[in-house]
């Protein structure tokens, strides 16, 4: 029973205040209208996006109203760019027009009914107390024991309506959920682009992978093949002239080949480290943060191997932002947390620097979120002008 009169209770106090919001908003579609009236005469015109911007303050309230009446979230549906050409402005007009109807009105009877029906019942004892009889709230005079009886069922209906306001509540909030949020084609075509964009990329960070590795391979494990392919041809030519120069040769041709192999070793690492294959995501990060010049504090706190590519991509993440730890910060810490689930990565990184970093500057940060993005994850970078600094990283794991 004491459920029951806390969910009426919380029902009328929902409605009650989108009583007071719908008066609000019947005063911002009005003053829409006076602007779109206002364009007729070219005057309006400049001021109808400021008007559709400045009408989702009040929307934006109701929208908050029902999701924590429905128990979760309504993102806001709103592009970048004129509210004019956005599909959310016609919703948010046609959802002041639907509550200024009738959110006043539902919210008058959440709050008039139990009280005309405490009324009707009050009457119904006391009327004859009174000479002439007493007027209830039902706009009739008790002064018969009849008219007292029909006017104490009239309130007990009245008090027992009041157990329908949690679902009228509910149907409120749920008709705000609809209209507010994103619609269903509207959300397909955004996540198409994110999707479009992602795709974009993965294949600009593919490109310059690609580029990077055959710079690599050009400017060092080639050229030192190719010095070793000259080398050997010199010393062919003098084995049997000058056999101790030959042999000299030989011996820088070792030392050569001996430089490329650990050429073709870094290349190799850069594409995926066997750190990775051979110690997991938690010891090659240990591993980064011991040859970093430094001081880290690594936290794994989920130990669960993750597909090669998800944990390649965590690595090099983790290897970048400590490089510009050490580059760039100032700091004398910094602390590195793995964690998540089966379905997500999450990669926390912190210093005591001083700050102020940014994605512009050569840092390495717009490379990692396009890192991160190509896999469809998220990128928050906390920097504020004297530290601390804080990269939060999240990476589905999911097929």
């Amino acid at each position: 029973m004491g459920t029951r009169v806390r969910a009426c209770w919380s029902a009328i106090r929902f409605l009650v205040i989108g009583a007071g919001s719908s008066i609000v908003s019947w005063f911002a579609l009005v003053g829409v209208l006076f602007v779109l009236l206002m364009c007729s005469f070219g005057v309006g015109i400049p001021a109808l996006p400021i008007a559709l911007t400045l009408i989702r303050r009040p929307v934006g309230f109701d929208r908050r109203r029902a999701a924590r009446r429905l128990g979760e979230p309504i993102p806001e549906p709103y592009r970048d760019g004129s509210p004019l050409k956005d599909p959310a402005s016609r919703r948010d007009l046609a959802w002041l027009a639907l509550h200024g109807a009738t959110g006043f009105v539902i919210g008058t009877f959440a709050i008039a009914l139990p009280l005309g029906g405490i009324r009707q019942i009050v009457t119904a004892l006391i009327w004859w107390l009174f000479p002439g009889g007493l007027e209830g709230s039902l706009a009739f005079t008790v002064n018969s024991w009849p008219l007292a009886a029909l006017c104490l069922l009239s309130g007990v209906a009245m008090i027992a309506s009041v157990l329908l306001a949690p679902r009228v509540a509910r149907w409120q909030a749920t008709t705000a959920q609809s209209l507010l949020s994103a619609a269903p084609g509207v959300v397909l075509t955004d996540r198409v682009a994110e999707l479009a964009a992602s795709r974009a990329a993965a294949l600009e960070a593919h490109g310059a992978e690609l580029r990077r590795l055959e710079r690599d391979l050009h400017d060092g494990a080639q050229a030192r093949i190719a010095a070793v392919v000259l080398q050997l041809g010199i010393a062919d030519q003098l084995f049997e002239k000058d056999p101790r120069r030959a042999r000299e040769l030989l011996g820088k041709a070792q030392d050569t080949a001996t430089g490329a192999l650990a050429e073709l070793r870094t290349v190799v690492r850069s594409i995926h480290p066997p750190l990775l294959t051979d110690r997991g995501l938690d010891g090659a990060v240990t591993a980064l943060a011991d040859r970093c010049p430094v001081a880290c504090t690594v936290d794994v706190r989920s130990r669960a191997r993750r597909p090669a590519a998800v944990e390649a991509a965590a690595y090099f993440i983790v290897a970048e932002m400590l490089a510009n730890v050490t580059k760039h910060s100032g700091a004398d810490h910094a602390w590195i947390t793995i964690d998540g689930n089966a379905d997500t990565l999450r990669i926390d990184i912190r210093d005591d620097g001083h700050g102020g970093a940014g994605e512009s500057g050569g840092s390495g940060l717009a490379g990692i979120r396009k890192r991160v993005e190509a896999f469809d994850g998220t990128v928050t970078l906390t920097s504020p002008s004297g530290g601390p600094t804080e990269l939060k990283v999240e990476l589905p794991c999911g097929s």
